[in-house]
């Protein structure tokens, strides 16, 4: 029961983060944001590492490592796919390879579930399609380029979950600290090599202002952006380039604790459950969207939500 709030929990705390993120990316680039939560993520992670203190290993260290490297490619190639769109159909393709990928590892290393259990995963994924499903008659078809990368990235999501699930039982918060610095560096040597790029072709004649073209003024769209109204629908507070600053170093801040639920959750329960608990944050994401900027919701994500209660009381019993 425990492990089924914590899970419940991190999705509420990934689904708040990827909120805020989505609307720092209105007025920042989404590489930026990510570098600028990674940093503020690391700071909430390094002031918890010394109240809940971890043994350092290279076991811890090492898998911790191998999830950032997971994470920073899996939120690339997420980006990409979605500019590719249709948003509508890759970002619930993501999120549903990122749950069966380690139900299956959570399998294959005997987890157990009884038939309320399978119930809950089963609704539970359908929820996730639900939610972030946004019919659009006018969209285009998907192409083989962006299927591939939503996979591979909903792929990647998983992964960085069955890495943390490796981490040694007494390292506390070491592995999210070696997870959020990889990111950090990731995320941040890519952003100043793009800040380099842009200089340079400033520089060079010719280029005009279409060397700024692929400025803060192009981001891409985040996770949850299928179902978000445009900058008008914003609220003022997420307007100006200050506003956005504080909105990304929130969602690092929502994004870290939620890292630190899931890995307390999946030392006390089981990766299988977590997993598919996790995935659910898109739920959040559409309700937040729905309160905060007003949006509608559709039939589909109506019942989407409704299917995720149920799938939590149903994982819960089990």
């Amino acid at each position: 029961m425990l492990s089924v709030l914590l899970g419940l929990a991190a999705a509420v705390a990934y689904g708040s983060g990827d909120f805020l993120g989505g609307l720092a990316a209105r007025r920042l680039p989404p590489l930026r944001v990510t570098a600028i939560s990674a940093a503020s993520g690391l700071v909430l992670l390094l002031v918890l590492l010394v109240v809940v203190p971890g043994t350092p290993s290279s076991a811890a260290v090492g898998w911790g490592v191998a999830s950032g490297v997971a994470g920073a490619a899996a939120i690339a190639l997420l980006y990409a796919c979605l500019a590719i769109g249709p948003m509508s159909i890759l970002s619930p393709l993501t999120a549903v390879v990122s749950a069966i990928v380690p139900v299956g590892v959570g399998l294959l290393q005997g987890s157990r579930l009884g038939p309320a259990g399978w119930a809950g995963i089963a609704l539970a994924l359908v929820a996730v399609v639900l939610v972030g499903f946004v019919p659009d008659a006018s969209a285009p078809k998907p192409t083989a380029a962006g299927l591939l990368m939503a996979l591979a990235a909903g792929v990647g999501i998983g992964v960085v979950l069955v890495f943390l699930d490796q981490t040694p039982a007494d390292s506390g918060l070491v592995p999210l600290v070696a997870n959020r610095v990889t990111n950090v560096v990731l995320t941040g040597g890519a952003v100043a090599v793009l800040a380099l790029v842009a200089i340079s072709r400033r520089r060079s004649p010719g280029v005009g202002g279409a060397g700024r073209a692929g400025g803060a003024g192009h981001a891409l769209p985040t996770a949850h952006a299928s179902g978000t109204a445009g900058p008008a629908g914003v609220p003022s507070v997420a307007r100006g380039l200050a506003p956005a600053l504080r909105l990304a170093l929130l969602c690092g801040v929502a994004d870290a604790g939620a890292n630190v639920l899931i890995l307390l959750g999946l030392r006390l329960g089981d990766l299988t459950v977590m997993s598919v608990l996790t995935a659910l944050y898109s739920a959040v994401t559409v309700v937040l969207a729905a309160v905060v900027l007003r949006e509608r919701l559709t039939r589909s994500q109506v019942v989407g939500l409704v299917l995720a209660l149920a799938a939590a009381v149903l994982l819960a019993l089990d």
